[in-house]
């Protein structure tokens, strides 16, 4: 009797067992699609502004959002309106695989760097 118990309790862990898993899957946050990303401008503008910005973070390095603001503005990227609008068009330019963004761990904090991915070697 005592071996019974242990076989049906052996197979109800089983089939919650699977049930876990598709809770565990459905729980995660989508990755968010940033090729959809609307630039807020006309393609041509978006992509002469999306070149300056490139240049800027190319020719400066590693930069967080903040200097990259400050760099752009000295810069003078015409075609951006406020530091919101730098926002997007790097998330723009991230979905385009212009930008990658590093995150650096200082102690418990974390800082996001924006950079230029490096070029495939042959």
């Amino acid at each position: 009797m005592l071996g019974g118990r242990v076989g049906l309790r052996g197979s109800g862990a089983s089939i919650f067992g699977g049930a876990n898993v598709f809770v565990r899957y459905f729980s995660r946050k989508r990755a968010e699609n940033l090729r959809k990303i609307n630039p807020k401008v006309p393609y041509p503008e978006a992509s002469s502004i999306a070149r300056a910005l490139y240049d800027v973070v190319k020719q400066h390095g590693p930069l967080t959002i903040s200097n990259a603001w400050i760099r752009a503005k000295d810069s003078g990227v015409s075609g951006l309106s406020s530091k919101t609008h730098m926002k997007i068009m790097l998330k723009w330019m991230r979905g385009r695989k212009m930008l990658k963004l590093l995150c650096n761990h200082v102690g418990s904090n974390k800082k996001f760097l924006l950079a230029v991915p490096e070029d495939p070697k042959n």
